[in-house]
């Protein structure tokens, strides 16, 4: 008889947004004339940039033709995009990246899940709490977290780093040593973020003890502060120890086209073992290359129309969480984030616990967040909005919460 993957029974519960997704479809079923304004999931509701339209139809054109058809994408991505991205996302800054330590994928969220495969099962963790579930749910299924406490709803291998109003959400270096160590800054869910000097100090903690970090930028389109580094690779030393996650479903609102990637300096080694090649090998194993046409819309946003409409884009959508955040604290909310990213964290009011919350805010204003409880146990009690709905939706939103 075949035997399962044990460690996936250990996963409690449903996965958050599929939870979110069930609930506000039970109530849409019993309530059809309710309009409900959705700012829980964070998924763009601008249309593609024409720029990137217009690179999409020159690639499919492309396609129809013999001499211009393409096949199977290289492994690592086409060259036009990596050195699109080396130029752009790094070069740009001062970071030397090169184009074979680019890896295009389908997006951020697969890379995130799947990078954990290269690090040993006995590899210890440490995440933000609150945290995006995908980093621990991945190494649950992969038995690197040992037994979940319902009770805490922690797991007893992972080292929790709490981010609360006390520490201004800034995650503080671990008691206990990590190996591989998870960033995503600007934050999601809390849209707060950390300095350049505060990041270096992280880049130097993991070169001191010999700990990888991960480090997911997927929001770094939305920085606004001078002093925020908008990639890890702008510290010293970085290249030895981090590994940088980047996606195009927020900066270019590629939620429904699919495509990102992952950043791994040759420098980063175990041992004599270089991860650069190790996830090669992984990475043109399981995965057989993103679309032509996708890469070809991806190397749009990188040209002069692409970063003009993609700025107004990045505009529109800070101009809600604007909107929000001096909503909700004209409502009396305690707010934190919406600055540097296109997430708000609120207090849930009267110590409301975070699922609570939602189902009062859906059945009192038909509005739809996320619960910070899903985030992780130092999430309880807090409460996520996004700020890619539409204007006019978040303006609603917005008068609705008031009249509560």
């Amino acid at each position: 008889m075949f035997k399962i993957n044990d460690n996936y029974q250990k996963l409690p519960g449903s996965y958050l947004f599929s939870t979110i997704a069930k609930k506000v479809s039970a109530y849409s079923a019993a309530n059809p004339d309710k309009q409900i304004i959705r700012l829980g999931i964070g998924d763009v509701t601008q249309p593609i940039a024409p720029a990137i339209i217009d690179a999409m139809h020159k690639a499919v054109d492309e396609m129809g033709h013999a001499e211009t058809f393409h096949g199977y994408a290289p492994d690592l991505g086409y060259d036009f995009l990596r050195n699109a991205i080396v130029a752009n996302d790094y070069k740009a800054r001062g970071c030397d990246i090169s184009a074979d330590e680019v890896f295009v994928s389908d997006g951020a969220k697969s890379d995130s899940g799947n990078i954990q495969e290269i690090f040993a099962q006995d590899n210890k963790i440490a995440v933000c709490d609150p945290v995006y579930p995908v980093y621990v749910d991945s190494n649950v299924m992969a038995g690197r977290t040992g037994t979940y406490d319902a009770d805490t709803q922690m797991w007893s291998d992972v080292i929790y780093m709490p981010c609360t109003s006390d520490n201004n959400f800034v995650p503080e270096l671990p008691k206990e040593t990590p190996d591989v160590i998870y960033l995503c800054l600007p934050n999601n869910p809390t849209g707060t973020t950390i300095t350049k000097s505060q990041l270096q100090e992280w880049v130097d903690y993991a070169n001191k003890v010999g700990a990888v970090i991960i480090y997911d930028a997927a929001y770094e389109a939305y920085i606004s502060e001078d002093d925020v580094a908008h990639s890890i690779y702008e510290c010293e030393g970085a290249k030895t120890c981090a590994i940088e996650l980047r996606s195009f479903s927020k900066n270019a609102g590629f939620t429904g086209v699919r495509l990102g990637f992952t950043v791994v300096p040759k420098e980063l080694k175990c041992g004599d073992v270089s991860l650069n090649a190790m996830w090669a090998r992984r990475h043109g194993t399981k995965f057989n290359g993103a679309p032509y046409i996708v890469q070809r819309a991806g190397e749009a946003v990188y040209s002069d129309a692409g970063k003009a409409q993609l700025k107004e884009q990045v505009g529109y959508y800070m101009k809600n969480a604007k909107a929000i955040k001096e909503g909700l604290t004209k409502a009396g909310y305690t707010v934190f984030g919406g600055v540097n990213a296109p997430y708000i964290w609120l207090k849930t009011p009267d110590q409301m616990s975070s699922w609570d919350f939602f189902d009062y805010l859906l059945e009192n204003a038909n509005v739809v967040g996320t619960p910070g409880s899903g985030f992780g146990p130092s999430g309880e009690g807090y409460f996520r909005l996004t700020a890619f709905g539409t204007y006019e939706n978040t303006l609603a939103a917005m008068e609705r919460i008031q009249t509560l």
